[in-house]
């Protein structure tokens, strides 16, 4: 009995100790490592995306300059994985990743999911429709009742309640959507106004419309797992400089030219 005891003593501070290592803050996991994992959707240019730089492909764009500053005021490397913007409070939540910058606005539900740092850029919505149809769509009117594609686990689902009668396509990757608008299989994509730039600087065969769509947020935020307080905080500190050296907008307009090449 003896024994038995002593097992079941030890069975319950070992899953307590198990217990206490799963709520620990972030921050002491990325130090130990010596590495920060950044999750993001590299599909969403000039934010984060795809380039062939020196015949090497790489992953780059706005908010990947962003983690690289984290990274380096943390003293760690960085790492970058690529998801899907759905999978990523999941991937928060059980650790594959240490934070998220993918776009992301601060929505109730990703909130259950993550901490939320102090918003770095505001959101506005772009209209990208086929190019012989630029001047055919000038309101959130003109699309009423049309098949409109948006990101799947974007705010932009949200968004697209703005068009009357708007039959939601949803859809992984941006590429995809846009693809879609190609092939006639949707009439308009819904996405970040400066990827919708950059989409329609880079493909001939479609255009940004003049359509005004209000934003559903103030602004992208970085997401680190739920309770990491000190790792948020962390963040908060590289934003706060970044911003009071005018390096957010240097990085945004570098990441624009670069996903116009």
């Amino acid at each position: 009995m003896n024994s038995l005891k002593i097992v079941a003593a030890c069975t319950l501070i070992l899953s307590l100790l198990v217990g206490c290592g799963a709520k620990e803050d972030r921050l002491a996991t990325v130090q130990e490592n010596k590495k920060l994992v950044l999750g993001t959707s590299a599909d969403y240019p000039p934010f984060e995306f795809r380039k062939t730089i020196d015949g090497k492909d790489q992953i780059v764009g706005f908010d990947i300059e962003i983690a690289k500053e984290i990274a380096k005021d943390l003293g760690v490397e960085l790492e970058i994985k690529d998801t899907s913007l759905s999978s990523l409070p999941e991937e928060l939540k059980t650790g594959k990743i240490d934070i998220a910058i993918a776009g992301l606005d601060p929505t109730p539900e990703r909130e259950n999911a993550m901490e939320f740092s102090t918003p770095y850029y505001l959101a506005e919505a772009g209209v990208i429709v086929r190019a012989a149809d630029k001047d055919k769509y000038k309101s959130p009117e003109d699309l009423k009742g049309m098949k409109i594609g948006v990101q799947l686990g974007s705010t932009f689902e949200d968004v697209v309640q703005q068009i009357p009668d708007a039959k939601k396509e949803m859809l992984d990757k941006v590429n995809d959507l846009v693809l879609a608008l190609e092939s006639n299989r949707l009439e308009a994509v819904v996405v970040e106004k400066p990827v919708a730039a950059a989409f329609a600087a880079n493909r001939k065969e479609v255009a940004v419309a003049p359509v005004e769509l209000k934003p559903v947020s103030e602004g992208y935020v970085i997401g680190v797992r739920k309770g990491s307080v000190k790792l948020r905080d962390e963040v908060n500190k590289t934003l706060e400089r970044l911003k009071q050296q005018g390096k957010l907008d240097e990085f945004i307009t570098q990441a624009v030219q670069l996903a116009e090449q």
